[in-house]
């Protein structure tokens, strides 16, 4: 591919559009009754806060990660195809009115609107009615970066990086990609699991709310090793799958297990070894396996509030440093990277540890988020940016709301790819007969997903249930 050097650029055309995806991203949210929840339940002190909200949202799908960002939706024909389009200024007037308790409304909202989703495109949880199918709900929290120090309640947290601490909750199936069913912005020097309680009823309730009738089974890393955790996954009737802290219990029981209940596990790297003469035909050569014990844990609480459950530990190999020679240390000085967690499930000791390890989604939903409105948090008042958080929850989902509507190709695709290749299209409106015809590219490698998704949101419900 070779430039062409005989262009002049000029911006003179008022009827070109950069974000033309924008168009059925937002029906399709107006269709799950965006406008009206957000009319319904915000009363922040600002007029038109449900257009606002809305442009926020709007902005947030293109990409935008600061206030500035914003001002994509003010360009060319834009205000043809969207109305109460406002300046940049406005949203972050508006966004610096909202209290906590409107940030709570804004929650409500989102998990609502979830809700209306997946009514409009049942695959969005695939799988989450299935009698004998089971969907989860992951918890973690990351730190989302500030810039200067004018920022309320922003601090060092455990990243070593000054900002404020965003935890999330997100529910998924073996079948779908994850959505956002809670979030909180916290101060920056938050531990982890504050409040986690509270984040899994609420997350649960969005769950169920959005269709979720399942087996659920809640999953978090070591960081969420709380016994208020755990008891609320109870109280809920899920089943638990948490990592361990490597307390001297943990270690205890570690050390009780036989050599001969260890079993070789399919990992990165493994390699499937037939053999007729064994269980299965055969078995996997790695150097991660799996065992299990029974184990009671937070054995320091009164003996009611104790749980009893399984203990299921994968180990690794450590690899050893070579020697100057180039040489490997023997077998005799051999060690293990131990890795626990607990649960009451009823699954088997191989598929419980899968699961387990199923917990990194959550991870690939924060690097999303990170890689658009959470690239750093952008106001200095605390409520207003724990607004921002709740405008992108929104956001995200509807991005994977139009993804699940374009095909199979899209129903996994991160929020960048959908951006790139079915939000921001560029297109050029024409006017006939008081009728806007949106012209987009010909030969656009993604057209007939992006055609499905528009039908999707403005079709009847059999095309959008197809």
């Amino acid at each position: 591919m070779k430039a062409c050097h005989r262009v002049r650029p000029v911006f003179d055309d008022p009827n070109l559009v950069g974000c033309a995806g924008l168009l059925p991203a937002l029906l399709l949210g107006e269709s799950a009754g965006l406008h009206e929840l957000l009319g319904g339940h915000l009363s922040v002190g600002s007029a038109n806060a449900a257009v606002k909200s809305a442009g926020v949202i709007a902005g947030m799908l293109t990409g935008a990660d600061s206030i500035d960002d914003l001002g994509v939706l003010r360009h060319g024909g834009m205000p043809r195809l969207f109305g109460d389009v406002r300046a940049p200024s406005t949203y972050g007037t508006f966004l610096r009115s909202f209290t906590h308790g409107h940030v709570q409304q804004l929650d409500a909202v989102s998990s609502r609107l979830l809700a209306g989703l997946t009514a409009r495109v049942p695959g969005l949880i695939k799988g989450a009615t299935d009698p004998g199918g089971i969907a989860f709900v992951d918890l973690d929290d990351t730190i989302g970066e500030v810039h200067g120090y004018a920022k309320q309640a922003a601090a060092y947290g455990y990243s070593k990086v000054f900002g404020l601490n965003a935890m999330v909750a997100v529910a998924s199936t073996p079948l779908a990609a994850p959505v956002i069913v809670a979030s909180s912005l916290r101060k920056g020097n938050t531990a982890s699991g504050s409040g986690s309680a509270r984040m899994l009823t609420r997350a649960v309730a969005t769950a169920r709310q959005a269709g979720v009738t399942g087996r659920l089974m809640g999953r978090a890393d070591s960081a969420f090793y709380r016994h208020d955790l755990v008891t609320a996954m109870m109280k809920a009737r899920m089943w638990f799958s948490v990592t361990a802290r490597m307390n001297t219990a943990v270690k205890s029981a570690i050390a009780r297990i036989g050599e001969d209940a260890w079993t070789p596990i399919k990992y990165p790297n493994a390699v499937w070894e037939a053999d007729d003469t064994v269980a299965g035909g055969g078995y996997w050569v790695s150097d991660a396996e799996v065992a299990e014990t029974c184990f009671v844990a937070f054995s320091s609480k009164k003996k009611a509030q104790q749980v009893p459950c399984r203990l299921v530990v994968r180990r690794v190999r450590r690899l050893q440093p070579r020697a100057s020679d180039g040489s490997v240390q023997g077998e005799l000085f051999a060690a293990h990277r131990h890795h626990a967690f607990i649960t009451n499930s009823t699954l088997s000791m191989v598929a419980a540890d899968q699961h387990h390890r199923g917990h990194a989604i959550i991870e690939q939903v924060i690097a999303e988020l990170k890689d658009g409105p959470l690239a750093h948090l952008p106001l200095g008042r605390y409520a207003a940016n724990a607004a921002w958080l709740a405008h992108a929850v929104i956001a995200f989902n509807l991005a994977r709301a139009i993804g699940v509507l374009a095909g199979k190709k899209h129903a996994r695709a991160r929020w960048a790819t959908l951006r790139a290749q079915l939000i921001n299209l560029p297109g050029r409106i024409a006017v006939s007969g008081r009728r806007l015809t949106l012209h987009l590219p010909r030969d656009w490698a993604w057209a007939e997903p992006w055609q499905t998704v528009f039908d999707g949101a403005t079709g009847p419900p059999s095309i959008r249930a197809a």
